[in-house]
């Protein structure tokens, strides 16, 4: 499977953006997905992963309760909607596919990446 990842851009403080992840060639529904992303000097931090099926989700906590991760199996799209937005969010975001119907929060654990977007949220 290969992921392209879209939706990044600038935005104020407390505006809201929505990422999205098309994922193509082998079909997603088999795999779990995340977004991580990586501010500057920063390592990738997890941010939100879904299963398969029926979508169990799981957030880092600096996201829970402004980030609502989806995911679209007949369009094979994944979403993040980021709400709330504050400037610590500001960084390239990563969607990423595990071959597991069980999500991982470990980087190390994702053997597809897609080519990340870039979301600037100012003060």
């Amino acid at each position: 499977v290969q992921l392209q990842a879209s939706g990044g851009g600038l935005v104020q403080a407390g505006g809201s953006l929505r990422l999205s992840c098309i994922a193509s060639g082998r079909s997603s529904s088999s795999y779990s997905l995340a977004w991580f992303r990586q501010a500057p000097g920063k390592e990738r931090e997890f941010v939100a992963a879904i299963s398969w099926s029926p979508g169990t989700t799981y957030y880092g906590d600096s996201v829970k309760g402004r980030f609502t991760i989806s995911r679209d199996n007949v369009k094979n799209t994944l979403y993040l909607q980021m709400d709330n937005l504050k400037p610590e969010d500001t960084a390239v975001y990563y969607c990423a596919a595990r071959q597991s119907q069980y999500p991982s929060t470990q980087r190390t654990e994702y053997d597809v990446w897609g080519q990340g977007t870039l979301v600037t949220v100012s003060s």
